[in-house]
């Protein structure tokens, strides 16, 4: 078990070309604060995205609960943990 609430990260996301912040929670649920934001079907957040891409020259989109970044934050944390125990 580990001793914590939550533990969180801020990282650069190259799929959508921003800084996002990654949350791990004791339960071992995470969430990317990148996903709430660019997930969102909102005129001005796919604008954003449409105008980072074509400066790029490279589609940016938001990868969702699935993501590898989050992932590997995750299974980093807590293989960590358990050797402390």
């Amino acid at each position: 078990m580990v001793n914590w609430q939550i533990t969180e990260s801020t990282i650069y996301c190259d799929a959508v070309d921003d800084e996002v912040t990654l949350q791990v929670y004791k339960d071992g649920s995470a969430k990317c604060t990148g996903y709430s934001k660019y997930s969102d079907p909102d005129r001005d957040v796919i604008a954003l995205l449409k105008k980072r891409s074509s400066h790029l020259k490279r589609q940016l989109s938001c990868v969702g609960l699935g993501c590898q970044r989050v992932i590997q934050y995750k299974e980093g944390l807590f293989p960590t943990e358990a050797k402390k125990e």
